[in-house]
């Protein structure tokens, strides 16, 4: 939009002391001459802006101008673009890149790299995930349905869903909406839906959507475990659990319990330690992952060649 450009314009020129029209025009995909309107609008609405031609030549604002930014401390600010650049590393456009200039005019620590908060949400998914949050991102905003193929322990599916919430947690991105084929709301892993599509029907916003993500509504547990652990595996149990989730005993060996709400994904977590951690309970687990190392060394028997 005109007045976006414009005050992308406005927030480099506050930031740099002189720049060029084909740099401006390049910038924000444009020709010179709509920057030369966009720079005349500026001038009508009161900004100072002044040009010079020549070798060193170019357009600048007067040195005195500063627009007052006492809405947000420089504290509050720095948290802003943090969060803005988060978002960034997951986006496949400049919308966010433009909106921390706009944001950062007048006050380039942040821009300069003095800031102490950096997140970076990408993964080793980054090529396939963002042009996933965009497509999703653009279905919430225009109400529109979404289709995809959804890859599950129980097998692959098609869906249908109204979606309402992109959300970010446990180290991975969701989608939060209103499943056709369950007639209730779900949470979809992104890294899992594969042929995704933005349909044209638009849908009306059901009432009450905002998503419960408290772990005992996603994760309500039901297996209670203890495992042994060997010694050497404290910092993967810090790591995924913290401190408290293990009791250390006097032969040095930690003493895991927790509640878990899915068997598989127990067992395929606990088969990464190898032979690091002894399941002292439930019966169930034992029993699982024994059959599993049996069935294991008997396929290392075969010969495939």
């Amino acid at each position: 939009m005109k007045i976006d450009r414009q005050i992308g314009i406005l927030s480099i020129l506050l930031q740099k002391s002189i720049v060029t029209a084909p740099y401006l025009a390049e910038r924000f995909e444009v020709s010179r001459r709509t920057i030369s309107r966009d720079i005349e609008d500026l001038c009508k609405a009161g900004i100072p802006i002044a040009t010079r031609q020549g070798v060193n030549g170019g357009i600048s604002i007067m040195e005195d101008y500063k627009i007052d930014k006492t809405l947000l401390t420089d504290t509050e600010l720095r948290d802003v673009l943090a969060g803005l650049r988060s978002l960034e590393s997951v986006n496949t456009t400049n919308r966010y890149g433009q909106l921390m200039e706009k944001l950062s005019a007048g006050s380039s620590d942040f821009m300069a790299g003095n800031q102490s908060v950096l997140i970076d949400l990408s993964s080793w998914y980054k090529d396939s995930l963002a042009p996933k949050i965009e497509q999703i991102r653009t279905a919430i905003e225009d109400g529109r349905e979404l289709t995809f193929v959804y890859y599950s322990p129980k097998g692959e599916s098609s869906r249908c869903i109204e979606p309402y919430y992109l959300i970010f947690r446990w180290s991975s991105w969701y989608v939060w909406g209103w499943c056709k084929q369950r007639e209730d709301f779900r949470l979809f892993k992104l890294n899992r839906m594969e042929e995704l599509s933005v349909l044209g029907k638009a849908f009306a916003r059901r009432p009450g959507v905002m998503p419960d993500l408290s772990n005992e509504r996603i994760f309500p547990g039901g297996i209670k475990v203890r495992v042994l652990f060997e010694a050497e595996c404290e910092w993967r149990l810090i790591e995924e659990f913290g401190r408290g989730s293990f009791q250390k005993r006097e032969d040095g060996r930690l003493l895991f319990q927790a509640d878990y709400t899915d068997m598989d994904n127990l067992t395929s977590w606990l088969l990464t330690f190898g032979d690091k951690a002894i399941v002292l309970s439930p019966p169930e687990i034992r029993q699982k992952i024994s059959g599993i190392a049996e069935r294991i060394r008997n396929r290392y028997e075969e010969n495939f060649e």
